[in-house]
């Protein structure tokens, strides 16, 4: 027996013992006519007991004769399958001293037997009358014996046998010479009785073979009740007695214990359980109910939710009130607004609030939607603070603002959020900052600059202030002037001298924010000055340059063109980077700024990494992997989109270099010429974000799809491609790597070109230089269909 099994027979019993009867003679009506062995020997006799009830009894005092051996055997006893007997003997005993005159032979006790068999075989003679093949099992001797017939005394013993493994057995009762009286023999067996313990129900289990065995009964649990542990069982003893049980169960969710723990009953109407356990039924939480037995939750009522995070135990609650006292202050194109808490939470201490921006047109009588632009700080939805900022409005516009109230059930209402509403109408605002000043010339003591205008001039520009100053000195000593255009020629400077340059625009509104400090220098030579006459060979001359110029440009577009033809290869001229008429809006090459992040920040949208989603990698490029991914930008519907990281371990240099493409993107617009969506470059991994192209780089794509598009459909392909081109030398640029893999073609079969970050490498990294010595990798596209493109110069 193992240690669990001999501290559970050591626990106190459960259930009391029940004992089932086999064979008893006290029930005999009739004779018992048992064996008997020899004939002499044991003698049936009727009799009574001390209530006067008929009796059938054995006896045998054959005590003068010497040499006794008496056997009396009982009828066939069947098993029913149980392991171990017990058997209880009523019998009297006479003093051998009490009988006179008799030899030393007599007997005050007798021998019990007992005799298995598969069926009623036996006869007067088989089995034999002996110790083997019967099994003794004890010597039976009294507590008392009597000297005299009248006084009797009738003793009890129990005794028990098995294992018993055949059908069923015979007792019998050996005499060697004794004055006996059997009155009664009883043959029963011990089991444990069906018992509930712990809301489980154990069924009848008879006992052991052994007096010490242990034998486990499953049990099952009680109707609606679960288990909360395996295996679930119970040990019956050999004494028919239960152990403590193994395992247990409790009443499932909308039920509760009854009848000392035996049995599980529904819950009332409006009382609810929402758990498995040995837990009472509790009345429903405020603003909910149950009209019903057995309730697991009760349901709020209506109006009133419970949010998906909420316990079912927890109260029902409701969209809060409007917020209170909203207050509105404008400062020209921005805006702050104020407000008190609502009046009434709907329960709960988790309320946030959205501000919903609309722009009124009176005219049409109706309001939409702000653009994207229209900055809520800290932001629009989700505040947990009552109050925010509003900037780049528009000027002498009617706005009206949403403040909504909101908590985690406003999404279970039916009803809209409660909000308050203020109308306002914005101001006469000054224009914004110029973004960036550009030096066109400079002489030893002039500079020629040009710049773009405010993007938001926010009314008519009247002019434009130039300050500036020698970098060595301060401000406090800064000369200022005006001009009517967009660029403007600084005289009397020094030369070799470095100068702060800073514009600013003016409306009737007043002047707006100076632009960024720009550094330049004047040439450190003095030219002299020069007559009209002796400039004119100069000017001759610049003009002559510029007639070779432009010949030589033909000239290399036709040759590029033939060798395209021939397979040969084209060579590029240095990239034009540079204003010619200004005003006009012309690629500026971002490695002009003296701090080039700066060319990122005004060319380049920054976005949130919360708004980009990765969702595979596509490919790898020059400065790490391309993915593809989603964009959701808030009052946008999400768009696919491609995603250009930066590797890890990235150099400063690097990261200028990866984020020079998106300075470049971003100055173009145009259906042939990839869309930058935006960069982030507030996080890890630095990303360039673009539109995503379903079907790849052409070149690959058109390998794939050999021979299965028209001409009309080739042609239109290439007249994309074209277009694009010619817009990129509209603006100045000369893209150096035009190549059928760095055009990509979305579902549409529209071809865009890609791949702006050639251009610095091709002077700086050797490795890309021999770009320089196979023109037709970067001068001119040569489709696989053998159809052939245009360089910056030359269309078909």
């Amino acid at each position: 027996m193992d240690y669990f099994l001999l501290l559970c027979s050591l626990l106190l019993p459960v259930v009391s013992t029940v004992e089932e009867t086999l064979m008893d003679t006290t029930w005999a009506t009739t004779e018992l006519a048992w064996t008997a062995h020899p004939e002499t020997g044991w003698e049936e006799v009727s009799g009574y007991d001390d209530a006067m009830n008929p009796i059938r009894t054995y006896q045998v005092c054959n005590v003068r004769e010497v040499n006794q051996n008496n056997w009396l055997r009982s009828d066939f006893i069947p098993r029913k399958d149980v392991l171990r007997v017990y058997v209880e003997m009523k019998f009297t005993v006479r003093d051998c001293n009490s009988i006179p005159n008799i030899p030393g032979s007599c007997k005050e006790t007798f021998n019990l037997f007992y005799y298995e068999s598969d069926s009623d075989s036996a006869t007067a003679t088989s089995p034999f009358w002996m110790e083997n093949p019967y099994v003794k099992v004890d010597t039976i001797a009294p507590d008392q014996s009597f000297s005299k017939l009248d006084a009797g005394r009738v003793n009890t013993k129990v005794r028990s046998f098995g294992p018993l493994s055949k059908a069923g057995f015979y007792l019998a009762f050996q005499d060697l010479g004794s004055c006996v009286s059997l009155i009664s023999v009883r043959v029963y067996y011990k089991k444990c009785s069906t018992t509930i313990a712990n809301f489980a129900v154990f069924p009848e289990t008879a006992t052991g073979a052994e007096a010490t065995s242990l034998v486990i009964a499953p049990g099952t649990c009680v109707p609606n009740a679960l288990e909360v542990s395996v295996p679930l069982k119970l040990y019956c003893n050999g004494d028919g007695e239960w152990m403590v049980p193994v395992g247990a169960c409790t009443c499932s969710a909308g039920f509760e214990p009854a009848m000392k723990d035996s049995q599980c009953q529904a819950c009332n109407a409006g009382t609810f359980k929402s758990k498995q356990g040995d837990g009472f039924c509790i009345p429903c939480p405020p603003n909910s109910r149950t009209s019903s037995g057995a309730s697991t939750v009760c349901s709020c009522r209506t109006g009133y939710y419970r949010s998906d995070t909420d316990s079912p135990d927890s109260a029902c609650t409701t969209i809060p009130s409007s917020p209170r006292n909203v207050i509105s202050i404008v400062n020209e194109t921005s805006l702050v607004l104020e407000w008190s808490e609502p009046r009434d939470l709907g329960g709960r201490d988790d309320v946030l609030f959205n501000v919903i921006c609309k722009k009124c047109l009176p005219e049409r009588g109706m309001c939409s939607r702000c653009d994207d632009n229209v900055d809520i700080s800290p932001r629009h939805l989700g505040l947990t603070q009552r109050r925010v900022t509003v900037r780049n409005l528009q000027a002498h516009t009617q706005y009206s603002f949403e403040i909504q109230a909101v908590n985690s059930v406003s999404n279970k209402s039916p009803y809209s959020p409660q909000f308050s509403t203020v109308n306002i109408t914005t101001n006469q605002a000054a224009p914004s900052a110029i973004p960036t000043v550009h030096l066109m010339s400079a002489t030893a003591s002039t500079m020629s600059l040009s710049w773009l205008p405010p993007e938001k001039p926010n009314g008519i520009i009247l002019d434009y202030e130039i300050k500036y100053h020698e970098k060595d000195q301060g401000e406090a000593i800064a000369h200022t002037m005006t001009a009517q255009r967009s660029n403007a020629r600084i005289e009397g400077l020094k030369a070799g001298t470095s100068y702060v340059v800073q514009v600013r625009a003016r409306t009737v509104a007043g002047y707006g924010r100076y632009s960024s400090p720009a550094h330049f220098s004047t040439n450190l030579q003095t030219d002299p000055p020069k007559s009209w006459q002796e400039q004119f060979p100069l000017i001759v001359g610049s003009i002559t340059a510029s007639l070779v110029f432009i010949i030589a440009v033909v000239v290399i577009a036709i040759v590029c063109l033939r060798k395209q033809r021939n397979g040969s290869e084209s060579e590029y001229t240095e990239k034009l980077q540079q204003y010619i008429t200004p005003g006009m809006k012309v690629y500026i090459d971002p490695f002009t700024y003296e701090d080039p992040n700066e060319a990122v920040r005004e060319f380049a949208k920054e976005i949130d990494v919360s708004c980009v989603k990765i969702e595979e990698v596509i490919g790898a490029g020059e400065f790490g992997e391309v993915c593809r991914g989603r964009l959701k930008l808030p009052g946008r519907r999400e768009i696919i989109v491609a995603i250009k990281t930066l590797k890890v371990g990235y150099t400063d240099r690097q990261r200028r270099d990866f984020l020079s493409e998106a300075s470049i993107m971003g100055q173009f617009d145009h259906p042939n010429i990839i869309r930058l969506e935006g960069v982030v470059t507030k996080s890890r991994p630095v990303m360039i974000v673009t539109e995503f192209m379903e079907n790849g780089a052409l070149d690959s794509f058109l390998r794939l799809n050999d021979g299965q598009f028209t001409v009309i459909q080739l042609v239109g392909m290439l007249r994309g491609i074209a277009a694009g081109m010619k817009y990129l030398s509209d603006m100045n640029y000369v893209h150096r790597d035009l190549a059928a893999r760095n055009i990509l073609v979305n579902s549409n079969l529209v071809c865009k070109v890609s791949d702006f970050g050639l251009s610095r490498f091709l002077e700086d990294d050797p490795v890309r230089s021999d770009l320089h010595e196979h023109p037709g990798e970067s001068g001119c596209l040569c489709v696989h269909s053998g159809v052939a493109v245009a360089t910056n110069f030359v269309c078909l």
